[in-house]
């Protein structure tokens, strides 16, 4: 009998060999929090490229990362080039952007770390003169806050009275900030989906990845997402250097942007903490080991008076992913 995954890598086959592929070399790179599986090709004279294969069953349509690399592209940034996609299988055939992860140069080398965020603050910029699709989703304050959903049906159930009254908080504090012009956002900017590709100009020496979920919404949430990594800590130098960058561009106030990222990384962090104990429960535990990062986070933009209505909401209740927590989401965790 063959293996659960015979007919779809026939099905990957098929389709290198249509896009004149077959014969390269494959690589597994490294993926993230979805089912999608991406592989390196080496071609005989050394061209590569990026097969991406979304499984259409398991983890939905690769059509929102092709409209939204031909977004990003119309706006001289720089997603992957597509150079064949089968939608209906989930096939996309990519450029290569290199190695050049910021998280992995920044370990490398801590003092080009400040730079790189620079960077990736004027890209943030550069989003700020795009008007995002009408067709995109819109990150509302009621859409963000009943997104803590995962929160309370993951991580702490036991918390779970709190829901509507932190969703209700959130919505409102997001409200008072006053901001009503929607940019796009990309959602999972960080690290270690940016690639620093210094022979290109301006915004463009960063390469783009993972942003098949954008969506419009606060200027500041990709900065908070940015800043705030569940991954990697990032230096108060290149925290600033993100920041001013992108306020010396959009000619933002500083004390209302600091305040709009304070209450939206504590959105997505309160989610977070859900999302990993999501993915514990379904077979990778390695997420455990960001929460107390991401517990750090989330506490630092709790005490900003912008997030005040969402920390009384929460009061008390919400558990620290301490050693007795961590252990039980270890627990439900399931076993080879």
């Amino acid at each position: 009998m063959p293996p659960p995954d015979a007919g779809r890598a026939a099905a990957r086959l098929r389709f290198l060999d249509r896009a004149g592929w077959a014969g390269a070399m494959r690589h597994p790179l490294a993926g993230d929090a979805s089912a999608r599986l991406y592989q390196r090709l080496v071609r005989s004279d050394g061209t590569r490229a990026v097969l991406m294969d979304a499984d259409p069953a398991r983890d939905g349509s690769t059509r929102s990362f092709v409209a939204v690399a031909r977004f990003l592209h119309a706006a001289d940034l720089s997603a992957p080039r597509i150079y064949a996609t089968e939608a209906a299988q989930g096939f996309l055939l990519l450029e290569d952007l290199g190695d050049g992860l910021f998280a992995r140069l920044a370990e490398r080398d801590p003092s080009t770390e400040p730079a790189l965020y620079a960077a990736a603050g004027e890209v943030l910029a550069a989003l700020q003169h795009r008007a995002p699709p009408a067709d995109w989703p819109r990150a509302t304050p009621g859409h963000l806050g009943q997104a803590l959903a995962p929160l309370f049906d993951h991580y702490a159930p036991e918390a779970a009275a709190l829901r509507a009254p932190a969703a209700a908080a959130l919505a409102r504090a997001l409200e008072a900030l006053g901001e009503t012009t929607a940019v796009p956002i990309l959602r999972d900017y960080h690290a270690e989906n940016l690639i620093w590709l210094p022979e290109r100009d301006g915004p463009a020496r960063v390469g783009l990845l993972d942003f098949q979920d954008a969506m419009a919404g606060h200027p500041a949430y990709d900065l908070a997402s940015l800043t705030r990594d569940a991954r990697r800590d990032v230096s108060p130098a290149a925290a600033e250097a993100a920041l001013g960058a992108f306020l010396a561009e959009t000619g933002r106030p500083r004390d209302a942007t600091e305040a709009a990222m304070a209450l939206l990384g504590a959105q997505r962090n309160l989610r977070i903490l859900g999302i990993f104990a999501r993915l514990a429960e379904t077979g990778k535990p390695r997420y455990l080991a960001l929460m107390p990062r991401v517990w750090r986070h989330l506490q630092a933009d709790l005490a900003h008076p912008a997030a005040a209505p969402v920390a009384r909401a929460l009061g008390d209740a919400l558990p620290p992913p301490d050693d007795a927590r961590l252990d039980g989401l270890r627990r439900a965790c399931p076993t080879p």
